[in-house]
């Protein structure tokens, strides 16, 4: 009998039509509130492109003076650790004095680093977006951390197609622009670092590409100091193409500079090589090895084949997941030669469902360098290149 009645009074509840829709409508808006969550949550660990560095100077600068000063005598320590060189028997010399030529073209380079970082995201808005309700909704979902690895070099040597390609990942999550935070920032402190990064949720890794730090003295010293446990990655690329390649996108920004040829010498006569010429002495990676080597171990630091980037860019791309620990994710399907540019692009890029290629400051035309000039700068790194084959383990056929 009570059975009955409750079964009738269920009936009877469900029977009505009003009732019947308040059901409906409340089911519907419980399945939406959790759609709109979990979309939320996800769009929140999406990487942020670029942060402007004004505003993390005054959000971040009374943390990062107090971060900079318990790290001081760290720091300092470090630093006056021996920087052993052994020599090699070349016409190198160690630049002591730079000319004003070469300092005046210094700058234009970093105004043209610049330009070319801004102009490699698009052309897109530096200002981070004000915290909104709906950011707020979402803060439980991941955090920013800093960088468990890092790509710090070498300009021009295809340091922006990898940190692209990688993105692809969904366990990477990674800083569009160059942060510079170890060369050029680092009075700011950690917890300014720590805001350029994008969130990550649990088991995803937090990236950034400054390819300038391998060539920064001070650079392995520093991150050092952040994390002992940091993986590095480097991508190198044949010195004298590299030297040319960098030539060039400084003369697209300033076609007043002097020739390839003048700025290479100190004497053309005699053919010595000017090595304060930062074109130059980037390629001289066996040394800049050498300091990245009393700080961190050689199985921290993985090389990246420039050229192998541009012929198969899958291969590489494996050998950095593996490096990472990550799954191999990223995969020939991913690519397509775009014959115009002349390198490879994605078919897909992350958060797009459409091609990508790198933009206008990528692939540009090389200038005619006389052939003599090329030769002897392939004389000149060649003993610089074998010791930097012997310390890898690694040949890479630049001779």
């Amino acid at each position: 009998m009570e059975y009955s009645l409750v079964c009738h009074s269920l009936y009877a509840f469900w029977s009505s039509p009003v009732k019947k829709k308040l059901i409906l409508l409340s089911i519907m808006f419980l399945i939406w509130v959790y759609m709109l969550y979990s979309c939320v949550g996800y769009c929140s660990t999406m990487p942020s492109l670029v942060v402007d560095s004004y505003r993390g100077k005054e959000t971040g600068s009374a943390v990062g003076k107090r971060t900079e000063s318990s790290r001081t005598d760290l720091v300092s320590r470090l630093l006056a650790k021996p920087q052993p060189w052994e020599d090699i028997e070349t016409d190198y010399e160690e630049p002591s004095i730079r000319t004003a030529v070469s300092r005046d073209l210094l700058n234009n380079e970093l105004e043209t680093d610049r330009a070319d970082d801004w102009d490699e995201m698009g052309g897109e808005q530096k200002r981070a977006p004000e915290p909104s309700a709906m950011s707020s909704f979402s803060n439980g979902s991941g955090s920013k951390k800093l960088p468990q690895a890092i790509i710090i070099g070498v300009k021009k040597g295809g340091t922006r197609a990898l940190l692209e390609f990688l993105r692809v990942h969904p366990d990477i999550r990674a800083v569009g622009a160059e942060p510079h935070f170890f060369d050029r920032n680092y009075e700011n402190g950690l917890e300014w670092y720590r805001e350029l990064m994008p969130k990550t949720l649990e088991g995803q890794i937090t990236m950034e590409k400054t390819p300038s730090y391998f060539v920064t003295r001070e650079a392995p010293a520093r991150i050092s100091a952040m994390s002992r446990d940091t993986k590095l990655i480097v991508v190198v690329r044949d010195p004298v193409t590299r030297a040319i390649s960098d030539y060039t996108q400084t003369l697209s920004k300033k076609p007043d500079i002097p020739s390839f040829e003048s700025l290479t010498f100190k004497n053309r006569t005699t053919g010595l090589i000017d090595t304060s010429w930062s074109a130059i002495q980037i390629g001289i990676y066996a040394k800049h090895l050498d300091n990245w080597l009393q700080y961190f171990p050689m199985g921290q630091i993985l090389f990246v084949s420039g050229e192998r980037l541009i012929s198969d860019p899958a291969g590489e791309l494996g050998r950095v997941q593996d490096f990472l620990g990550l799954k191999r994710i990223i995969t020939d399907k991913h690519f397509y030669f775009n014959q115009t540019k002349g390198f490879p692009c994605l078919k897909k890029a992350e958060g797009s469902s459409k091609p990508h290629c790198l933009g206008k400051t990528k692939g540009r035309t090389h200038p005619n360098i006389n052939p003599e000039v090329v030769q002897r700068l392939r004389d000149f790194y060649r003993p610089f290149n074998m010791k930097f084959y012997q310390m890898t383990g690694h040949n890479f056929g630049w001779d």
